[in-house]
């Protein structure tokens, strides 16, 4: 379970660059064309790995639900604290690069976890791996909330 849930927190990481990327511009935080060709992607892959394309899905569904948490609090805070803001602009192709490769390592480890997660062993054992990440990567409060929601589907 750890490696989905680093893979989660990694794949976090990447929403404050797209929060930098999108401040000030007119980017929406919601984007549902780019969601839904996402899912798409990441269901057709499962199916390829042989795993269920739908629980894959609701997993991704709540990666970018806790992406867009992390972003929309950025946006607030730089909004509140102009001083706290971004000066440079991060390029969101690239971002995109750098997600595009997390995601495809995340649905493998869902597809290589498939068995456990389907047991009632996961609850504890989801517990136990992101508090280990928490820990191993230090997150702050607002990215220890959105890894916790980006995993609500994991079991």
């Amino acid at each position: 379970m750890h490696p989905v849930a680093d893979l989660s927190a990694q794949r976090l990481a990447t929403a404050d660059l797209v929060a930098a990327a999108k401040f000030g511009t007119d980017s929406p935080i919601d984007d549902p064309a780019r969601e839904a060709q996402v899912l798409d992607a990441v269901a057709a892959q499962a199916e390829e790995l042989g795993t269920d394309p739908d629980a894959v899905r609701a997993v991704f569904r709540d990666q970018i639900e806790a992406n867009k948490l992390v972003q929309r609090t950025l946006f607030q805070r730089w909004t509140d604290h102009p001083e706290q803001a971004p000066t440079t602009r991060p390029d969101l192709a690239v971002i995109r690069v750098e997600i595009n490769r997390i995601t495809t390592a995340l649905v493998q480890s869902l597809a290589d976890t498939a068995p456990d997660r389907a047991t009632p062993l996961c609850r504890p054992a989801r517990a136990l791996a992101t508090v280990r990440v928490i820990h191993e990567r230090r997150l702050d409060h607002l990215h220890t909330e959105a890894l916790a929601r980006s995993l609500n589907s994991v079991c």
